[in-house]
């Protein structure tokens, strides 16, 4: 009599505590990309040239 509640609690907290993360998850944030990565991405398209990119790095690490 006692079996049916018990395993729909368990899965009930085996749902809400051990469900897989997936990437489509809205409570997972992506993964936030700081000011130097987007610069040295700039520069590995060739948006910068080698002094842009070498002065601004500067700026952002303030030598």
């Amino acid at each position: 009599m006692w079996g049916i509640p018990l395993l729909l609690v368990i899965a009930l907290l085996k749902y809400l505590f051990f469900r897989p993360h997936d990437k489509s998850s809205p409570d997972i944030r992506p993964e936030q990309k700081t000011p130097l990565d987007i610069l040295k991405e700039s520069y590995a398209r060739g948006d910068l040239n080698r002094d842009e990119y070498l002065q601004k790095r500067d700026d952002l690490l303030e030598k």
